[in-house]
């Protein structure tokens, strides 16, 4: 696998708890795949930690962009068009930010490593190369 997009967990824990990934995460993470990160992560994870709501990310709220270029990450676009599709594609699964992040990947056209199994209910949604967990 070339390339893949992280969920927002993912990142926060290939940080804080790499014990969480599974082994396959774990895996591809270090693989030598080119592994991006969404731009929308940053913004959840500085909400979460400015309304208190994942202090084990305080330390890193302010620098997960530099942290990712340590890691080898890449920062992954977000564009018009990622933005569009992520309002208007037919998922019915409301959190915004997994919305631009399920945009991101089906653009980019990488999977996607996640928990999630909201994530699940795009199989078969044109564009989508599936969950990884």
């Amino acid at each position: 696998m070339s390339h893949v997009l992280v969920d927002t967990h993912v990142l926060a824990w290939s940080l804080v708890a790499p014990s969480f990934l599974t082994a396959a995460a774990r895996s591809l993470l270090e693989s030598g795949a080119t592994i991006h990160v969404p731009p929308c992560a940053f913004h959840e994870i500085a909400s979460k930690v400015r309304k208190g709501k994942w202090d084990a990310m305080l330390p890193y709220a302010r620098s997960l962009d530099s942290l990712c270029s340590a890691q080898g990450f890449s920062i992954a676009p977000y564009t018009a068009r990622m933005a569009m599709l992520s309002g208007s594609m037919e998922w019915d699964h409301p959190d915004p930010f997994d919305r631009m992040i399920a945009a991101t990947a089906i653009e980019m056209s990488c999977p996607l490593i996640s928990k999630d199994t909201a994530f699940d209910g795009l199989i078969g949604f044109a564009g989508w190369k599936g969950r990884i967990w």
